[in-house]
């Protein structure tokens, strides 16, 4: 594994910024491979409802931990300009804070997960054939919390460290755990999706020990701990000040996202299951997203750390749009070639159908929520996260719910995934008028 870090003060800027989202990229790939392979053995080997139960039931655990990886998100932020500004013993205090936190907090949100999860999924109306594979799984993942957000803290300093290149090979090696156990738990074994979520949990707690021993061993300067008994308390009210309205935001985002799984799972349990299938193409498709969007973090955030405003003026509409440009590649592609993935996951002529109007209607627009997530994060990447947060709220609150809403209401409900387009141009929109008009984004981008 190579430690080398990507500075992002200097240089070519697109350069930086692809030589840091390469690795991020093929990491999502290997996302997607462990994602998806859950999907791919329990369609294969359990059934349509049981592939209902697992699209249904990845949400309400994301509910809990989004609080928590929005800190985890203030963390990098706060690493990548500390890293700008050379302060390493800022760094090091940042990590013994966010380790106590992982426990501190993981292990609780293990247990509330576990306990709630009945009520959880009656709130969600999930149907009644696939109640009892969705109560096994949800229960399961929410006891690999600790591991999940373990590793997602230690990748964010990674990356706030200009170190995108570990948390690839941290991927190898749950991928490669989980699909091994996928394949021992469920087809050889049988253990339906209890063996699928069972195989997930464990991959992550093996991806969270790798990460810590790679922290320790290539960056000894930080003093990395695997436990901490105590956090500093400046840190912490800094993290909290970015990180919880990004946390709190991602929260009532996922909540939302359970909103409208409940108007998913009022069509059926096919509909369901194809809505679950897409999920791994329009996953795919994301990985440019989600890859930019963590360089365009960590280029805000270097440079704004070491006052370089004139490279962040030159970085802050390249990024957006080079974003948006190869997420609409990256989804022309799924579309053309979604029918011969779509059948690896079922034969089912219902589900195959929701499942390629879903991608197909998801994939034309998703370059929209591209350029809005990746100014978005060039925003939070300087401190300036309110707007950002209110605009991630509005976003799906006041326009996608509603949309959605209407169409099941007034039109054919299985039509639904058209509130995704709508609300992802609205986003775009306010985040390109933040650009224009905010007077605090024209005073930080207009400095010397």
């Amino acid at each position: 594994m190579n430690s080398k870090k990507i500075d992002m003060t200097s240089g070519p800027i697109m350069k930086n910024v692809l030589l840091f989202a390469i690795p991020i990229i093929l990491g999502n790939i290997l996302q997607q491979i462990y994602t998806t392979v859950d999907t791919l053995v329990v369609g294969n080997f359990c059934g349509k409802t049981s592939l209902a139960a697992v699209g249904t039931s990845s949400q309400p655990v994301e509910v809990l931990l989004c609080i928590f990886l929005g800190i985890g998100t203030g963390v990098s932020i706060l690493v990548s300009q500390s890293m700008g500004s050379k302060d390493i013993e800022k760094i090091n205090r940042l990590c013994q804070t966010v380790i106590f936190f992982v426990y501190v907090c993981g292990i609780p949100l293990s247990i509330i997960g576990y306990l709630a999860t009945p009520f959880i999924l009656n709130c969600m109306g999930v149907p009644a054939d696939a109640w009892n594979a969705a109560v096994i799984y949800t229960r399961i993942v929410f006891l690999g919390t600790v591991g999940n957000l373990g590793y997602n803290m230690n990748a964010g300093i990674l990356r706030g460290m200009g170190d995108s290149k570990a948390s690839l090979w941290f991927l190898v090696v749950s991928c490669i755990a989980n699909i091994v156990l996928d394949l021992l738990f469920v087809a050889v074994i049988g253990m339906d999706v209890g063996g699928a979520a069972l195989s997930t949990s464990i991959a992550m707690f093996i991806s969270w020990s790798v990460s810590i021993g790679y922290i320790k061993k290539k960056f000894p300067e930080l003093g990395f701990p695997v436990f901490s008994r105590y956090f500093h308390f400046k840190e912490l009210k800094e993290i909290i000040a970015i990180g919880l309205p990004i946390g709190l935001n991602n929260s009532l985002y996922s909540f939302g996202h359970i909103v409208m799984q409940t108007m998913v799972n009022a069509q059926g349990s096919t509909f369901m299951a194809g809505l679950s299938v897409a999920g791994r193409i329009t996953g795919c498709s994301n990985i440019a997203i989600t890859a930019l969007s963590n360089a365009a973090t960590a280029f805000s955030g270097q440079n704004y750390g070491a006052k370089n405003y004139e490279r962040l003026r030159k970085g802050y509409v390249k990024i957006p749009v080079f974003s948006g440009l190869i997420t609409i590649a990256f989804g022309l592609f799924f579309i053309t070639i979604r029918m011969p993935i779509l059948r690896f996951f079922t034969k089912d002529a219902s589900v195959l159908m929701y499942a390629s109007r879903y991608v197909v209607t998801l994939l034309l627009s998703q370059w929209l929520y591209a350029v809005f997530n990746a100014i978005v994060c060039i925003v939070n990447g300087v401190g300036l996260v309110r707007y950002t947060t209110i605009v991630n709220i509005m976003m799906l609150w006041a326009v996608r719910i509603p949309s959605g809403y209407l169409i099941m209401k007034f039109f054919d409900g299985t039509f639904i995934m058209l509130c995704f387009p709508i609300s992802f141009a609205f986003g775009m929109f306010c985040m390109i008028g933040y650009y224009i008009f905010s007077p605090k984004w024209k005073e930080i981008i207009n400095r010397e």
